[in-house]
Formats: C-alpha cells, structure tokens, sequence
C-alpha cells in the first residue's frame, strides 16, 4: 500500500522558512519522481514543484522559483521541500504526490493527507 505522510508545517511569520518532508512507503521510492501540491483557503490545488527519480531534474512553479528548493533522499525514502522567503499568500495545506513514472511529466497518481503552513505576523 503506498503512503505518503508529511511533516513539518506550522505557523511562520512572512520572510520565514519552512522545510516540509514527505516520508513515502509502499512503493520503490527511488523509481518515481515526486512532486508538492498546495491547496490555499477555498481554492483549487496548485501544482508547486516536481523533482525526477535520480534527483536530477526540478521544475518549479513561477510563484515559488527562486524561494523553494524540492530535493529527495532515495536512501531515506523522503522527499523534502525547502521553503524560503515565505509571504501570506504561501499559507495553504501542502500535500506530496507520487508521480505514475520516473520524469516530471507523467501525472501523480497517490497523494499524501497534507501538512498546513500558515504565514502570518
């Protein structure tokens, strides 16, 4: 059974860090890439990064480029999400997702519970 458990939300004042971490089981996590989704308050999920089986190749969503960083640890089982520069508009449920294939192109096919950030003074 895949799953995907994440960690590491909480509430961070704007300018802040966050590093998110996605613990995955179930799967042979080094034969997929992985991406992070973000649903905000009463809108729609938004695709944020995704990241390669090797680790190799990252793509980023034009709101976060520059200020979060996706790595993985095949080792370890974990996908991570380095959160920088944080701004209200960050403040969402952020979920990982197992990609159906090994690049960033293939669509995501299992989906973790969630982790909530909240950026706020």
């Amino acid at each position: 059974e895949v799953q995907l458990v994440e960690s590491g939300g909480g509430l961070v004042q704007p300018g802040g860090s966050l590093r998110l971490s996605c613990a995955a089981s179930g799967f042979t996590f080094s034969s997929y890439a992985m991406t992070w989704v973000r649903q905000a308050p009463g809108q729609g999920l938004e695709w944020v990064s995704a990241i390669d089986s090797g680790g190799g190749s990252t793509i980023y969503a034009a709101s976060v480029k520059g200020r979060f960083t996706i790595s993985r640890d095949n080792a370890k089982n974990t996908l991570y999400l380095q959160m920088n520069s944080l701004k209200p508009e960050d403040t969402a449920v952020y979920y990982c997702a197992k990609r159906s294939g090994p690049t960033t192109g293939w669509s995501d096919d299992y989906r973790g519970q969630g982790t909530q950030v909240t950026v706020s003074s």
